[in-house]
């Protein structure tokens, strides 16, 4: 592990009387082993912020800035379209090609919206050429050199292997179509829709889909920890991985979904439903899914979680309603293998 300064507390966000639990937080901190962390938690409405790493402080409070959280904003995805559903404007049901090409007949087992939320669509993780395109911007930004014109495309083009609906795999490709039908369908584009119909109403007002200069950003390590990253361009991925927020962002993002009461009445049956499994996999079914979380059993009730990661950043979300713990972890670095950072940030909510 490298050596660094040791974790830095938050007196602004900490409770006074919350001794143990800034205990454990610090200590997820030095495990990370990431130039900046940060781990906030959330119980009962009651939040508790440790930040540290190995790189000296930044000169803002490293909970204070941006970071890129990669799939994990898949979550926010998944929530749009749970808000879009309740209010009647769509049903899930809608063959995502139709929406994205007026022309194009819907055939007799067409994707739709809900098997792209839910990875059931036979798309592959990535679409057809895309290690080709992104392969001279590999190790600084692949993402940005497939737009959205191109991931349209490539969907419209591509024939599943398997029937929709009858396997599970992991895509970043589908969710990324799965944005562009959502704003062909609305008529509006991806970014305003996730702004006026999740981000405003929560009032997540640190968070946004780009390195646009509105907001100091925590700038990305690779896997050495010291060598710079560009910020992350998601080009037409942007549902699948181009949020990114402030602690303190994630964490209201998390507390709407433990209390959906106390938000907008227009979004509470959405941030309900987004905890309601949808999807049983693997033997036994213990793979649980709802269309924006996975879900994992814990001794007092299930925990709900998601991580992403971008080329010099990771995140990991969770919450768990039978504590009343929300956790959100950031981290400027990415790892690859015996990753330190998720694992710790899954055991400490596992074991709140």
């Amino acid at each position: 592990m490298t050596a660094g300064p040791a974790p830095r507390v938050s007196p602004s966000e900490s409770p006074p009387d919350d001794g143990p639990v800034l205990e454990r937080l610090a200590g997820a901190v030095t495990a990370s082993d990431a130039p900046q962390v940060v781990f906030a938690l959330s119980r009962h409405g009651r939040r508790s912020v440790v930040s540290g790493g190995t790189a000296p402080a930044p000169p803002l409070d490293s909970e204070n800035l941006r970071y890129e959280i990669g799939s994990a904003t898949k979550t926010f995805t998944g929530l749009l379209l749970a808000r879009l559903i309740d209010s009647g404007e769509l049903t899930g049901g809608e063959p995502a090609a139709a929406l994205l090409d007026g022309e194009r007949p819907a055939g007799a087992h067409p994707v739709t919206l809900a098997h792209l939320i839910t990875h059931t669509s036979g798309l592959p993780a990535l679409p057809a050429g895309f290690f080709l395109r992104g392969l001279p911007a590999w190790t600084s930004n692949p993402y940005a050199r497939f737009p959205p014109d191109r991931v349209v495309d490539a969907f419209l083009r591509h024939r599943p292997r398997h029937r929709p609906g009858t396997r599970w795999r992991y895509s970043n490709f589908g969710v990324a179509v799965l944005g562009h039908a959502l704003a062909a369908a609305t008529s509006t584009p991806w970014e305003d829709l996730l702004t006026r119909r999740i981000l405003r109403p929560l009032g997540l007002d640190g968070t946004t889909l780009r390195a646009d200069g509105s907001g100091p950003d925590a700038p990305g390590h690779a896997r050495n920890g010291v060598s710079p990253v560009p910020a992350f361009d998601a080009g037409g991925f942007q549902a699948a991985g181009a949020v990114r927020a402030t602690p303190s962002d994630l964490l209201t993002f998390l507390e709407a979904h433990l209390d959906p009461a106390g938000v907008s009445p227009h979004l509470a049956p959405a941030l309900r439903a987004v905890r309601r499994p949808v999807l049983r996999r693997g033997i036994g079914h213990r793979h649980v899914h709802t269309i924006a979380w996975f879900r994992h059993p814990t001794g007092g009730g299930p925990m709900y979680f998601h991580s992403g990661a971008t080329l010099g950043h990771q995140a990991f979300l969770g919450f768990r309603a039978d504590t009343g713990t929300a956790l959100a972890a950031v981290c400027t670095r990415r790892f690859r293998a015996h990753d330190p950072f998720l694992a710790t940030a899954y055991a400490l909510l596992a074991q709140e």
